[in-house]
């Protein structure tokens, strides 16, 4: 059961009738991380295992790390 709030703490004001029930409401909800200025793709890829193995190894990110690899082939084409 939930503790009954206002007999714990009788200095904390009444927060269902303040002003800041409205602008709580108001307020856009911002969920997961913020949009990036390049849009990615979803896409299906078929890897070596020794390679994806070595990628995921170094933990989370392992996407990220073999799109900056493809992007600085890229860049030294």
């Amino acid at each position: 059961m939930a503790p009954d709030w206002p007999t714990i703490d009788d200095d904390a004001p009444d927060l269902t009738e303040s002003p800041w029930v409205e602008k709580l409401a108001e307020a856009p909800v911002q969920r997961g991380r913020p949009k990036s200025d390049r849009t990615k793709v979803s896409t299906t890829i078929r890897l070596d295992a020794d390679v994806l193995e070595r990628f995921r190894a170094d933990g989370p990110g392992w996407q990220s790390r073999i799109n900056d690899a493809l992007r600085d082939w890229l860049a030294k084409r």
